[in-house]
């Protein structure tokens, strides 16, 4: 039975796949922190609470659900985020890192009452 072998890169080929091995393993995520997770209720056209502090420079997790009557819009024009969830519905949207400030949000299908801030400190 003959033997294969595989061929071997050259020097500077070699050299390239170990920096870029090297650069992915950095770029991964560490496990051992968790995300900053954050609540948010959409219930009668109204956010509960109204103001989110969150922590400036880190990246999380906004977690919403309506409990409707109807459905309900989360968006922020300045976050450049949106989500439609209908009633009794659940999800999430990532944030990365903000700068502090306040940021506003509104709900879409109840612009007069459905209204908060994001305040990163």
């Amino acid at each position: 039975m003959r033997s294969m072998s595989l061929p071997t890169l050259p020097t500077p080929l070699r050299r390239l796949s170990q920096a870029s091995l090297l650069m992915l393993a950095l770029l991964a995520p560490v496990h051992g922190e968790e995300m900053p997770s954050f609540n948010l209720l959409i219930k009668a056209g109204h956010f509960i609470p109204e103001t989110l502090e969150v922590p400036a420079n880190t990246k999380f997790r906004l977690l919403l659900k309506n409990e409707g009557p109807g459905a309900e819009e989360f968006e922020s024009v300045e976050l450049k985020k949106e989500k439609v969830l209908a009633p009794g519905a659940s999800s999430f949207l990532i944030f990365q890192p903000l700068k502090p400030g306040s940021y506003k949000f509104f709900g879409e299908f109840h612009p007069e009452t459905a209204q908060g801030h994001i305040v990163a400190k």
